[in-house]
């Protein structure tokens, strides 16, 4: 019986029609591949949410409940529904580690409020106004501020009047760890005045410390696929934690593939130390040059456009696309375009100011940079070469395993009767043409005679029950820049 049935079997002899029902033919077309996020971050007591133990959150609001208002997670989520209501999304919960310490700040007002008028404050890049009525003392102003302050229960702090001086407002983060740090503290982002002749004193946010241990997140994490991870930690270590579990998982015996996201504030000088001490295709950290909002809520808000961007098309270039809910830096803090290049050689991705102070992405990088010899390398430059070729290894692996989930595996040139479930190498070859003329529809891939010429397909040598690919795709690049001379004539 040459045709290779499923269910029903040879040795029966009782009348019927017996139809079983194969799908392995059925799908058509590229595959589409389902994205997750996966958001790291710290909780606040007034939380529901079990530490440690990965939980979906739905919005933001939820986020609030499960992780607490105002907390790190409670304002990454913001941040990541803002530029994403699409793509489903999960946390990874820390409780604040012990020995750790609550970053704190402070503000000082002193002069006179000879006439009235509204402070306006800003932390982590949210406003806060304080009304002065001509005559208030600077006491009565500093209590008001704490008033304001704590009637804003998302934001990532608490407010108290100093107990000794009375002028004097203290600031206290929510969560501890140095990310308390990145907590900005100013007045008049925007075009706002202080009213008369108060002037105010900024103590910054400092002396966070203690960032959680990932060492049991891990085994959390299972064998779900989170496709882009946001991590707020940019320490040595934390990154070193998420480079290699991030190795493992882009394995080809895993195959769990995800680029870990997120920002760092700072100096030109700091950004450019920070990068080169890092080497991983498979993060990308972008410099925030400085903005008032937070770089751990700046990462979330680039990773979740990169989410919904990269689901649609791993190939299309992220730059010019905005992130909303993102504070555009001072013009004297921004970086000029020499600068930003400078950090695109040393391994930190970019952003743009555009006309009406609105942040873009200008280039979504990797950290890596050189191979294992210490030579400069681009293959892994560019998120768009990650997520295309994972997309590609989907789609592939899918096809397949669906296509082919109970063949048997012959030499070409078999004489077997038509209708069994036989696979070759020129089969096989012939269906990773038929793939690639797919990717190249959609736009992935480019030059079909020469993945024709270099594909080779082939029985493994020391296994019979192998079939081995070398598959030789060209990716689709990037319309980044474009160069041209006018050669004019008179």
């Amino acid at each position: 019986m040459p045709i290779s049935f499923n269910e029903v079997p040879n040795a029966i002899r009782t009348p019927f029609v017996y139809v079983e029902i194969d799908g392995s033919q059925a799908s058509t077309g590229p595959s589409i591949m389902p994205y997750k996020g996966l958001i790291f971050g710290q909780m606040i007591s007034s939380g529901a949410a079990t530490a440690d133990e990965v939980v979906l959150v739905t919005s933001a609001d939820k986020a609030s409940q499960l992780f607490g208002q105002g907390s790190m997670l409670h304002r990454q989520f913001i941040k990541w529904f803002d530029n994403n209501p699409t793509t489903p999304v999960y946390a990874y919960p820390f409780e604040d580690p012990s020995g750790s310490n609550k970053a704190t700040g402070s503000v000082t007002f002193g002069g006179t409020a000879d006439v009235s008028g509204t402070l306006s404050l800003y932390i982590a890049g949210e406003r806060i106004q304080v009304g002065v009525t001509s005559g208030d003392t600077m006491g009565a102003i500093a209590t008001a501020t704490v008033n304001a302050i704590q009637a804003n229960k998302n934001l990532p702090v608490t407010a108290e009047v100093n107990g000794d001086t009375a002028e004097q407002v203290d600031i206290t983060a929510k969560n501890a760890g140095p990310v308390g740090n990145e907590i900005t503290i100013e007045f008049n982002v925007y075009d706002e005045e202080t009213p008369g002749s108060i002037n105010t004193t900024i103590s910054a946010m400092s002396s966070g410390s203690g960032v959680p241990d990932f060492s049991d997140a891990w085994a959390a994490l299972g064998d779900e696929h989170y496709n882009v991870w946001v991590t707020p930690y940019t320490d040595s270590a934390t990154l070193t934690a998420l480079e290699s579990e991030l190795e493992d998982r882009n394995s080809p015996l895993i195959q769990r593939d995800a680029v870990a996201f997120g920002a760092m504030s700072g100096t030109v000088s700091t950004l450019q130390t920070f990068g080169d001490g890092r080497n991983s295709r498979f993060v990308s950290i972008m410099a925030t040059q400085q903005s008032v909002t937070p770089a751990y809520e700046f990462g979330a808000a680039y990773a979740a456009v990169a989410a919904y961007n990269l689901q649609i098309d791993p190939a299309r270039p992220l730059q010019t696309l905005k992130l909303d809910g993102v504070i555009a830096p001072r013009p004297s803090k921004r970086y000029t375009q020499a600068e930003r290049n400078i950090l695109l050689f040393d391994g930190v991705a970019s952003c743009l100011i555009s006309a009406g102070n609105v942040v873009l992405i200008e280039r979504a990088i990797t950290m890596y940079q050189e191979n294992a010899l210490g030579a400069d390398d681009t293959a892994y430059l560019d998120v768009n070469t990650i997520y295309t070729l994972s997309y590609l290894r989907y789609d592939f692996r899918n096809f397949f395993l669906t296509k082919f989930p109970r063949h048997k595996l012959a030499n070409d040139g078999t004489k077997f009767g038509a209708g069994q479930a036989i696979i070759t190498p020129k089969t096989a070859k012939a269906e990773c043409i038929r793939r690639f003329i797919e990717w190249e529809r959609i736009g992935l891939v480019e030059n079909v005679d020469q993945f024709k010429n270099d594909l080779i397909v082939e029985r493994n040598a020391s296994d019979p029950n192998r079939l081995d690919f070398l598959l030789p795709p060209n990716i689709v690049n990037q319309a980044r820049i474009f160069a041209a001379q006018i050669q004019y004539r008179l």
